[in-house]
């Protein structure tokens, strides 16, 4: 990747806005650097150090794209070494189910909500479901790969220049502005492993009429989803790398909660061996208790998500007269994303493809333990329904339809002799149909267990059914009686009115020209949720219960930058910004400024620092998250810690005698407080030849009073050493301090004195801490006899990666091997190599990830390199094939002994996709060559 800042002068594409190109304010008597102000630079032979500002920029542009292999934009910033941080992939099945298909970036590892992503320099509409049903991020899964020009990032806190998100970086996408004749693109891909096929097909044309001009693309994509039963490193338990990941996913049991013993299937099972392709037998837990089961059900399960659609996008200009225009921006989308989501366990089925006995109204929150009148017993059944059964797979897959629409118009123009201004409005909205399959749970209760007969004097529901009902198979009519897709219809919304101004000489220096930009914006955001009515209730769906979310805010902020010739070798960049949010009755602002320094000893080098302030309002849906449900069976300490005084808390916990089944609740807060950071840069770009630049630069980023959601084992501790008056070591605690007002508060308990529910709600709380270095390099070589090579290569360590999670916490090493709740790679880099000669042309791409901790957090696994290679021929100047080939060696993810859960590997960091390949055909008609 080749990485440059824009032109530094104070265009207001640092401001987040799309402006008329301007004059750098900068004295100069070289014409070629002044004509540097107004040309893209990327790959150009002028030496970095003379377009380079005071903050790195990592710029990718298309060819980069397509000379790397990427076919999505989600893989091309997952190669970015910037991009450090822990993600969902698409096999992670709480991502699959919160927020189904989409996809997310997380700059230096700060989280995803903390990258702020635009499109032509405005921001878009978020992902209308929470990452996590906590957070609210941006989907970059939909944005048109094929009608990008380039993408530049910016890490670090940026909200001076940007407003609040930008506390990691900024991604700006900037799609095509223009093009001379009609370029149609067709690729085809597929895996040599078998699944993903692909074809994709991107048709751009541009036209002039006069002072009317524009560009319009449309690009149409297909792609079939990969199986993790395709894949053999994962089509099994019996890949799993311990005896307990190997043991069969159970298909059907039924347990004696009295005798504690699971009920011999050994007969029953023969009646289901037809099922999951004829591999159900009869199997046993790690305890020896039989039960059905097969090892291939964990499999039945997406690795790479299936995925149609269609975008379009124009963009148009229509020019008054030299002073003044008008300009859209349009993009409109439609994708249909499908994935299937993990199935079951040894000991659990899933919510969609599976069923047990599910009743909220039974005693003690133990919904899923009934009386069997027939063998007065307390009895668990549960069943795990197979593809013959449902009718396919396909049937059962989560199908999300992705709606998008952004608008962008206005008015720009100039004004006096070097004032340029610009008036816009910009609309983003992201609708999503989201259709979940979930199974009826009275309708499946009265198939298997017949009408229930009341409940017992103790409040367990009563039923006499017939055992064989839950080991023989259904046929697919049967199964739809059961089935249910539960649809979600969520929406975003975001709307700005903005206006800009800049000149390069708002007044004279000694050094030179003083240039200004300034903004002023007013914006609205909202979400809304809207999930099926049923999803909120406990007893419709067998599964968890969702909960809802809406709200909206407004937004005015206006800010400026400087750009002051200091000396002649010198340049300063000042930058301040204010941003005032407007919710309820809370009214939350903040001042940011940011301050650079440029240093040109000489023209082959270049010395810079950069310091900003930032901030970030909170999240929507921290703020307007409606009660959201998690079952968990928590550790009463009160009660512990009454009946045996001398017991700590994690002799409580090690106990296990004091566990109760609790339905604990999560909602929104809306007096959050805003988080704020300080980020700060400082190195040097040499360019000591033409074909030869070298960037180093040191970072770091701090964040404070960052947002995090209560930690429900806290509270109940907390609870119990404000109940007892101390805590487990003894130390005096005072039960009316604020602290335990609120802890009691959120710990419910019936009559009984029992643990009923934890209520629980995100907080201004935590710290996090990082920095590092970064390492660009690009060489140019041309021969007479052999071609034209480019080399370029990138470089990421970080130096510290902290978190306090609580004041009086430790400090966690986020880096190190035992930090259990993420796994960040201390190194990223990637190394690239392109070769032209003629119509002939190749590229060899290997991206590297550093070491990461195992699943037990006790060891390493090994670093990684993948690399994709690719040719092209020109046929003529205007017709290209080419060819690409990804994971170029078949790399599948590394072996860890310890990864237990399947696909018994890290999902964020490796897939087992394989090697695939694409073909592509470029025809240009008219124009220029390619």
């Amino acid at each position: 990747m080749r990485r440059h800042a824009m032109v530094r002068s104070i265009q207001l594409a640092l401001l987040g806005m799309a402006a008329p190109a301007m004059a750098l304010a900068q004295s100069t008597d070289n014409d070629q650097t002044k004509q540097l102000d107004t040309v893209q630079v990327t790959g150009s032979r002028i030496p970095r150090a003379q377009v380079e500002g005071p903050a790195p920029v990592t710029v990718v542009n298309a060819e980069q794209i397509k000379a790397a292999g990427f076919t999505s934009v989600p893989d091309v910033l997952r190669s970015l070494s910037q991009n450090n941080g822990y993600t969902q992939g698409q096999q992670n099945t709480t991502g699959a189910q919160s927020t189904p298909g989409a996809q997310a970036v997380d700059l230096r590892g700060l989280g995803p909500n903390h990258t702020l992503v635009l499109i032509n320099g405005r921001r878009i509409a978020d992902f209308p479901l929470p990452l996590n049903g906590k957070s609210n991020f941006t989907d970059i899964g939909n944005i048109p790969l094929g009608m990008i020009d380039r993408i530049e990032v910016l890490t670090g806190s940026a909200s001076a220049v940007y407003g609040s998100d930008a506390m990691a970086g900024v991604i700006n996408f900037i799609l095509k502005k223009s093009t001379d004749g009609t370029t149609i693109d067709y690729r085809y891909g597929d895996t040599s492993r078998g699944g993903g096929e692909s074809h994709d097909l991107t048709l751009t044309t541009g036209f002039e009429r006069g002072n009317f001009s524009g560009i319009v693309g449309v690009e149409l994509m297909d792609k079939r989803p990969v199986w993790g039963t395709q894949r053999k490193v994962q089509d099994s338990t019996l890949d799993g790398p311990t005896t307990r990941s190997r043991l069969p996913t159970l298909v059907a049991r039924r347990y004696d909660v009295d005798d504690d013993v699971a009920l011999d299937p050994e007969s029953a099972c023969a009646g289901l061996a037809g099922t999951n392709g004829g591999t159900t037998h009869l199997a046993s837990d790690r305890y020896g208790e039989p039960y059905c089961g097969s090892e291939r059900v964990t499999a039945q399960r997406t690795i790479n998500n299936q995925r149609k659609g269609a975008t379009a996008y124009g963009s148009f200009e229509y020019r008054f007269d030299d002073n003044l225009s008008w300009f859209a921006d349009v993009q409109l989308g439609r994708q249909e994303v499908k994935l299937m989501t993990g199935n079951g366990s040894p000991t659990a089925v899933s919510d969609n493809m599976g069923w047990e006995f599910h009743d909220p109204a039974s005693t003690d929150n133990n919904d899923k333990v009934f009386y069997n009148a027939g063998t007065g017993h307390y009895e668990i059944w549960q069943r795990q329904f197979s593809p013959e059964e449902v009718g396919g797979l396909e049937k059962r897959m989560n199908t999300t339809t992705q709606k998008t629409l952004a608008v962008t118009t206005g008015l720009k123009g100039m004004f006096g002799d070097s004032w340029n201004w610009e008036a816009a409005y910009n609309h983003s909205q992201y609708k999503a149909d989201v259709k979940m399959p979930r199974i009826n749970a009275a309708a499946a209760n009265r198939f298997f267990l017949g009408e229930r007969l009341g409940y017992d004097d103790d409040g367990y529901a009563i039923y006499n059914p017939d055992p064989a009902r839950l080991f023989t198979p259904l046929t697919p009519a049967e199964f739809a009686a059961l089935g249910a897709m539960s649809t979600f219809r969520p929406e975003a919304k975001n709307d700005n009115v903005s206006f800009t101004t800049d000149t390069p000489a708002l007044f004279s220096l000694p050094a030179g020209d003083v240039g200004f930009a300034g903004v002023v914006e007013y914006g609205r955001q909202s979400y809304a949720i809207h999930p099926d009515p049923l999803a909120l209730t406990a007893d419709a769906y067998y599964g968890p219960q969702y909960g809802d979310g809406s709200g909206s805010r407004n937004r005015w902020s206006a800010a400026g930058e400087l750009r002051v010739p200091l000396a002649s070798s010198l340049q300063a960049s000042l930058a301040g910004r204010y941003d005032r949010y407007s919710f309820g009755n809370r009214h939350p602002g903040k001042f940011t400024y940011s301050a650079g320094l440029e240093w040109r000893p000489f023209d082959t080098l270049l010395v810079r620092g950069s310091y900003g302030t930032g901030f970030r309002a909170p999240d929507m849906h921290y703020l307007f998250a409606g009660d959201d449900y998690y079952r968990k069976v928590s550790t009463d300490y009160y009660q512990c810690r009454q009946d045996e005084p001398g017991f700590s808390d994690g002799e409580c916990w090690d106990d296990g005698g004091w566990d109760t089944n609790t339905l604990d609740v999560y909602a929104g807060n809306k007096d959050l407080d805003v988080e704020t950071s300080k980020s700060f840069t400082a190195g040097f770009v040499w360019s000591p030849i033409a074909n030869f630049d070298l960037a180093v630069d040191y970072y770091k980023i701090k964040v404070m009073n960052q947002v995090q959601s209560q930690d429900r084992e806290i509270l109940r501790i907390t609870e119990a050493n404000c109940r007892l008056g101390r805590t487990d070591a003894g130390a005096t605690v005072d039960p009316s301090s604020p602290t335990c007002v609120d802890a009691m508060a959120r710990v419910i308990r019936d009559a009984d004195g029992t643990i009923t529910s934890v209520h629980f709600a995100p907080i201004n709380i935590a710290r996090e801490e990082t920095s590092g270095v970064d390492v660009t390099a690009n060489y140019r070589l041309q021969t007479a006899m052999a071609g034209d090579f480019s080399f370029t290569g990138t470089y990421t360590w970080a130096h510290r990666h902290t978190r306090q999670q609580y004041p009086g916490d430790p400090t966690e090493d986020m880096l190190s091997v035992s930090f259990s709740d993420t796994t960040l790679p201390r190194v990223k880099s990637n190394l690239g190599v392109t070769w032209d000669k003629g119509a002939w042309g190749a590229s060899l791409f290997g991206d590297y990830l550093g070491r990461v901790a195992n699943y037990d957090n006790d060891a390493w696994t090994e670093a990684t390199w993948r690399f994709n290679a690719g040719a092209r021929y020109d046929i003529n100047d205007h017709l290209r094939v080419s060819l690409s080939v990804n994971n170029l060696f078949d790399k599948m993810p590394p072996r860890d002994a310890t990864w237990a859960a399947y696909p018994y590997y890290n999902t964020s960091w490796f897939d087992a996709i394989g090697r695939s390949y694409f073909v592509q055909v470029t025809w240009k008609l008219g124009g220029k060559p390619l």
